[in-house]
Parts: structure tokens; sequence; C-alpha cells
């Protein structure tokens, strides 16, 4: 009911703990809260937060819009409603390497057990696109040092996001995943790798996770967490799955509204309202009031001598 009970300290600690490499942990990506709660109720490890859905859900596209306040408010509602731990895309930290510092202590504050931080500049692009600009290394490593010197948790997940695969090829991913590390990255994020022989060149040229993006639609295949596992992959996401997912839905209902007049159609496909109420913990919420407030009020008799106490 309401909340997570496990501490955002807590959830750093078991994010530590689970990425080991070669074990693919699978975080898909929370669109909302009560997409939270529907991934840690099928057994996920963990939650990803999407910056593209982030920007989507507001109606804009992927280029760097948002702010570091609706990033971290939006993040903080989706990462409280799961005992999972929650990672969440910072973009490119929001300015230079104070404003970096500040919001890795804004993600702290909001729950999070962790971040990735990207060397891209403005207007950046989502990661699966062309014609991307990458930032100079020594920028990057700023990034990194300075959110690595800003967490107070020492559990909170500091990784690294690089876009230079479609930039200047994969030597320069390992070339600058390398540095990255030696700048404090507790992980690597080698964006839109062409295929699984890069993948498993990364984690071999550096000892920290390294985390691959499933996303649909974009440059790499969408392998199987076996695949990833055996190249020494660490942690799986699934970005914009389930808002493509949910809005492809709804856009399919509003067309049988209009051409039908009725929504009858697609009701087999909706989510019941007895499954919503469980997936919201109707049922502990109405416990909860017929505990508390046990007793009625009796009517009082406005002329009676008892009518004023």
């Amino acid at each position: 009911m309401l909340y997570s009970h496990v501490t955002p300290e807590q959830k750093r600690a078991s994010l530590r703990e689970m990425l080991v490499p070669g074990t693919a942990r699978q975080f898909p990506g929370a669109f909302n809260p009560l997409s939270a709660k529907l991934i840690e109720e099928k057994g996920f490890d963990g939650v990803y937060i999407s910056g593209a859905v982030l920007a989507n859900d507001l109606g804009f596209p992927d280029i760097g819009l948002t702010t570091l306040t609706e990033v971290a408010t939006r993040a903080g509602q989706i990462a409280r409603m799961s005992d999972l731990p929650a990672i969440v895309d910072a973009d490119t930290g929001f300015g230079e390497p104070m404003n970096v510092a500040r919001t890795i202590q804004e993600l702290e504050h909001a729950g999070l057990a962790g971040c990735h931080i990207e060397d891209q500049f403005n207007p950046k692009r989502c990661g699966h696109l062309d014609g991307k600009n990458v930032v100079e290394l020594n920028t990057m490593v700023k990034r990194i040092a300075a959110a690595a010197d800003a967490r107070r948790d020492p559990n909170f997940l500091i990784m690294a996001r690089t876009d230079v695969r479609g930039v200047e090829g994969l030597d320069a991913v390992i070339d600058r995943a390398k540095a990255l590390v030696d700048a404090g990255a507790d992980a690597i994020f080698p964006e839109a790798m062409k295929d699984l022989t890069e993948f498993e060149a990364v984690c071999k040229a550096v000892d920290v996770p390294v985390l691959a993006n499933m996303t649909e639609f974009g440059k790499s295949d969408l392998f199987t967490r076996q695949q990833l596992a055996d190249t020494g992959v660490a942690i799986v996401i699934y970005p914009v799955t389930l808002l493509r997912s949910a809005m492809g839905e709804a856009e399919r209902v509003l067309d049988a509204i209009a051409a039908d007049g009725t929504q009858e159609s697609r009701v087999d496909s909706m989510l019941t309202r007895a499954r919503l109420y469980e997936l919201v913990d109707y049922e502990a919420y109405n416990r909860f009031d017929t505990g508390i407030f046990n007793f009625q009020v009796p009517d009082l008799d406005i002329h009676s001598n008892n009518a004023n106490l």
C-alpha cells in the first residue's frame, strides 16, 4: 500500500550486488508509476526510466527539452512505487560539471538507485539516430568526475553512456569507456552497438558492468537475454517498449471508437477492472480504511442536551 517499504539505500545496495558481468539483468522501461508496479509483479530485476519516454510523455521529442526538475520529479514518482532499484536516464547531466553534480544529488534525493550521463551535446538526439554530436573526451571525463565526486551514497550507480560508436567507430568506444571508468564511472553504456561481437569487445575491455540497450527500431538487433549474457553484459534495458505498446493499443482503441461509435471491439484486449484494482492493491486500502475507521457516528438529536457535546 502507498509506496515501497524498501529504502533507496537498500535498493542501491541491491543494484550493486546484482550487476555481475554475464548475468544480463533485465530492466524494462517504466513509463509511469503503475507500470513500475507491473514490472515488479512480473519478476524483473529492476526498473529503467528512459529520458526519451519522459520527454515523449510530455509530448516532446527526445532532443534535450526536459529539465532536471521534471526528470527528477517524475523519476522519483516512478521509483517510489516499486521495491526494485530504478535507474534513470539523466541525458547530458543538464549542464556543465557543477550542474552534473547537482543532478546526481537531486536524483539521490528522489530515491533513484543510479543514472547514466551521456557524451552528446545539445541539441541531442536519440541514441539510435544518425547525425549525433559528441563532446570531446576531456569534457565527458569532467562530467563523470563531477558526478562521482557529488554523490553522497557510495552505492548510487554512476554509469557513463557513450554515443561515439556511430561517429568514430568501435575502437573509439573502447578507448572512451576505459577513460570514463578511470574518471569514476561504475558502469558503461555503449549505445547503438552493431552486433554481439561489439558488446563482447566492450565487456572484455573494461572491468565494470556493461549495459545493452534493446530498443525496438534501433541499430542493434533484438538479442535474447542469454545471447547478451554470453557476451558478458550485466544489464539489459527495454526503454520504450511499454510506452510503445500502450500507445499502440490506445491508438487502436481510438480508431475503433471513431469507426464503430463504440470501444466494444477492443474491450477484450483491455486490462479488466478487477486486474487494475489488483495491480493498485485496492483491497489493502480497503482493509486500512476498515481497520482505522471502524466506528459509526451516531445520529444526534439537535434538540437534546447532548447536541453540543
